[in-house]
């Protein structure tokens, strides 16, 4: 199992941004596959803290059962779990399993109405990423997978350095972990080549994160992990890129930095 502990102060900087970044016109799609006139029963994987249903839950009409599963128990020990009403008005109840969503048997999900999860593929190595597509195809119900890293970061104003450790850092994406090679940014593409194989039919959205001025707690933390994960795959390019860490720190507290790092998001369903 390959999936790293996200952090909680670490989900709750970055959930505005991943509520803008995540795609509207899915969510219009996804509304189209849903069964009319029974509740809803949505499985989220990997759901942290359960920003997935605070942010698409009020955006569907109906009731709502979401079941939301993440092995790790003190995100999912959280107090506004069932605190949210559908587009409609209607009350949205949550369960939560302590789960380690690359071994789930699919009969875990049957009946789900919908399977969502959010900033997990890259994280998972081809075996896991095939047991995934696997699984959530097995309902028959649509799949909404959001925010799936692809290697594309831009920084304004660039620095010819920027490309270097851009491609340090989606060589650390694809490292070898205890079990398997990472896919990093080639993980939706697996992905949405296995839900084909099965028969299903899949969209996808670009979704970006785009931070800026209003963002400089996420955009100095993303920076920082983004930075260290290059240099831990290439130890020498600190040295290489003197000055470059100092320098877009200080441009991020200053609010002059700019980043686009760009996602994908997938929808799939049978058609």
């Amino acid at each position: 199992m390959t999936v790293a502990r996200a952090a909680r102060g670490w989900l709750d900087t970055r959930e505005p941004a991943d509520a803008r970044a995540r795609s509207q016109r899915l969510v219009d799609r996804v509304r189209r596959q849903l069964p009319e006139g029974r509740p809803l029963v949505i499985h989220d994987l990997g759901c942290g803290t359960g920003s997935m249903r605070r942010w698409l839950g009020p955006q569907l009409d109906g009731q709502q059962q979401w079941v939301e599963h993440d092995r790790d128990i003190d995100l999912l020990d959280r107090p506004d779990r069932d605190s949210a009403t559908s587009r409609d008005g209607q009350h949205i109840s949550v369960e939560t399993r302590s789960s380690d969503i690359t071994r789930l048997d699919p009969l875990e999900l049957a009946g789900a109405s919908l399977i969502t999860a959010s900033a997990l593929l890259d994280m998972l190595t081809l075996e896991e990423v095939m047991r995934f597509a696997t699984m959530t195809s097995a309902p028959g119900c649509p799949v909404l997978i959001t925010l799936s890293v692809v290697g594309d970061v831009t920084l304004h104003p660039s620095d010819p350095r920027d490309e270097a450790v851009m491609l340090a850092f989606n060589d650390h994406q694809r490292r070898e972990s205890t079990t398997g090679r990472l896919l990093g940014p080639d993980a939706a593409d697996a992905a949405r080549a296995l839900w084909q194989v099965a028969g299903m039919t899949v969209a996808s959205e670009t979704s970006p994160w785009q931070l800026g001025s209003v963002d400089r707690t996420l955009l100095g933390e993303w920076f920082d992990g983004w930075w260290d994960a290059a240099c831990d795959q290439d130890p020498g390019l600190a040295a290489a890129a003197g000055g470059y860490a100092s320098l877009r720190r200080a441009q991020a507290v200053d609010g002059l930095l700019h980043a686009t790092i760009q996602h994908v998001d997938l929808l799939a369903w049978y058609p």
